[in-house]
């Protein structure tokens, strides 16, 4: 069943939508001639039919019991807004380019999120294009968009998107999208997409109107739930399964990363998003190529990522929230809001060898025990990252770690992060330090909606005791200065940021030690009195010892390494990182007591 307009050539189209309380749907037709055409009723609550005499590019909505005109549910681009008809779009025409690509095993990921309308001054897909190459020379391996979904207005984070199979028309449509993944895999990167599947955006949500899709059963921070359990679930779980396999299979999109999976609510006996991944798996046999869906999940449960056959739900990775912001606390020593679960070395010691630094462990900001232990779980399944949208945007300022750091803090965090024995993600710009904020900002029509997102920003921030006042999301000016300085990573520190990150990424790459994830192969030692973390990485012979010193100040450690000549490899207070100069030695000599003296906020990495 495919939903939607599918264009079958010879002017010819198929149009189903799945609407099981309406006495009677039709297609109105309105470009290039205006025509109705009822459909027909089939079983379950589908209607369909095949239309005769229609372009690809004729716009149409759905006409629903002989009075409203809506917008298709499942639209695949809405060329005026949300408000505006759905276009008939023929995905045959385009040629792709990437028939060579086979995909990327996720181990060999390193990820780079991205939000289009920031990420250059032209915000569209095609302007990613050309800053391909320099990722690529960077050490990325895959981008990660931010949700694209067609959403109100023209700028918008993305997750107010209202046509989950809709590509955002100010973006570049459906066109630039797939010119964006081609060009991508032709230079061997992958292209991971974020969706939303927990909930739809307040403005252009026409989904109410078919009284199917929502339940009242739960909650979740922003309105009704999603139905995927409720009486008329059936058709739901098809619509967002579709979907799933829809930007894999017509987008060529190689993984879905799925927004916020805890507000996904289903207690029947197979989870939606175990049947999610049995369509990922099964379209995954038939071409022989691999696919990923990657959880942000909050929960700390390894059942998300075991397979069916040990109770789980079979999604393939998630991002580690724990790691973030065991990392953040001791970097910035910041303790609000869920922060104040955080704070201590021995935990991001924890984050490093058990992912999960709360495993039904009592939470003080939750005010219960939080999560279970990730047995069986490998490290490659785990996303690790320093900063990201939400833990940026979600401050009142947009601040990033540049405007909370020092240089070398800096330097310390990619570290920290990189050489970790998880999946790393860079938030576009950090590489470089960018000096530009990434704000909330969206462009909504409903002049109550407007107020009623400001107000709500405001509520956040109280939470943490933000001062001031945010800067107005709806202003233009506010995605405006959110956008990246692409020029800033060839001007000194920051350029020198750029070479390091480069550095970090080609020594985890070729490495075995830091190139081979298994947590299980990590000893992490915290030093209580310098404020540094000791860590030894190995695999088969070859071995690394790094301490990561968060310590403001210089401080001497003590350490008897293994028999041999070990070689530093890297070290972030060399004047060649901008440092103000280092006396650890190029050689240390194993089986005797080193006394190592490491600058303030920094990483020295040996190797034997």
């Amino acid at each position: 069943m495919h939903l939607g307009s599918e264009y079958l050539g010879d002017r010819n189209c198929n149009f189903t939508l799945w609407a099981p309380l309406m006495e009677e749907v039709a297609v109105h037709l309105i470009s290039p001639e205006n025509k109705i055409i009822p459909l027909q009723r089939k079983t379950r609550g589908y209607w369909q039919g095949t239309v005769t005499d229609v372009e690809p590019g004729s716009l149409y909505f759905y006409q629903l019991n002989g009075q409203l005109n809506r917008p298709d549910p499942a639209s695949n681009f809405q060329p005026q807004g949300v408000h505006g008809a759905s276009e008939v779009i023929d995905h045959n025409s385009f040629y792709w380019n990437d028939f060579q690509w086979r995909g990327l095993p996720v181990e060999k990921m390193v990820i780079y999120e991205l939000h289009i309308g920031t990420f250059t001054t032209e915000g569209t897909f095609y302007s990613v294009i050309p800053r391909i190459p320099v990722l690529r020379n960077l050490g990325v391996t895959a981008i990660e968009i931010m949700p694209i979904a067609q959403f109100p207005g023209e700028r918008n984070w993305g997750y107010d998107g209202v046509y989950p199979y809709g590509v955002q028309n100010s973006y570049g449509g459906v066109d630039g999208l797939k010119r964006l993944v081609d060009a991508c895999h032709q230079q061997g990167i992958a292209v991971i997409l974020d969706v939303v599947y927990n909930h739809l955006g307040p403005e252009g949500n026409y989904l109410w109107g078919l009284g199917t899709y929502f339940t009242d059963k739960y909650k979740t921070p922003w309105g009704t739930a999603i139905n995927y359990d409720d009486a008329y679930s059936d058709g739901v779980r098809e619509y967002f399964t579709q979907n799933v396999v829809y930007w894999l299979e017509t987008y060529h999109i190689d993984a879905l990363r799925l927004d916020a999976i805890h507000a996904i609510y289903d207690l029947g006996a197979k989870h939606i998003l175990q049947e999610m991944s049995e369509a990922v798996a099964e379209i995954n046999r038939r071409d022989g190529k691999k696919r990923y869906l990657i959880a942000e999940s909050e929960l700390n449960d390894p059942k998300i990522l075991r397979s069916s056959d040990f109770g789980g739900y079979g999604i393939d990775a998630q991002w580690s929230d724990d790691f973030h912001h065991a990392l953040h606390t001791v970097l910035t020593g910041e303790k609000q809001g869920y922060y104040e679960d955080f704070g201590s070395l021995e935990q991001l010691a924890k984050a490093y060898t058990q992912v999960y630094v709360y495993a039904w462990d009592y939470s003080p900001h939750r005010k219960r025990y939080h999560g279970s232990e990730p047995k069986g779980c490998k490290s490659t399944q785990f996303i690790v990252c320093a900063q990201n949208h939400d833990q940026v945007g979600n401050r009142m300022m947009g601040d990033r770690f540049t405007h909370l750091l020092s240089f070398s803090a800096l330097k310390l965090s990619a570290a920290a992060t990189i050489l970790s024995p998880y999946i790393p993600m860079l938030f576009m710009g950090e590489e470089y330090g960018e000096t530009s904020p990434f704000l909330y900002f969206v462009s909504h029509s409903d002049a109550g909606l407007i107020e009623a997102v400001r107000q709500g920003r405001k509520e956040e921030f109280a939470v943490f005791h933000a001062q001031g006042e945010a800067p107005d999301p709806q202003a233009i000016e506010t995605m405006l200065r959110s956008q990246l300085n692409w020029e800033q990573r060839h001007q000194g520190k920051q350029g020198m940021l750029w070479l390091f990150y480069q550095k970090l990424l080609l020594l985890r790459a070729e490495i075995p030690a830091l190139a081979n994830l298994d947590r299980h192969k990590l000893e992490a030692t915290v030093i209580h009195s310098a404020k540094v973390l000791q860590l030894k990485r190995s695999y088969g012979s070859n071995e690394v010892i790094y301490w990561l010193s968060f310590n403001q100040e210089s401080v001497t450690v003590k350490e008897t390494l293994p028999v041999g000549n070990w070689n530093k490899l890297l070290d972030s207070g060399d004047t060649q990182w901008g440092g103000d100069g280092s006396v650890l030695p190029q050689v240390l000599s194993g089986d005797i007591q080193q006394k190592l003296v490491l600058t303030p906020h920094s990483v020295a990495l040996y190797g034997n």
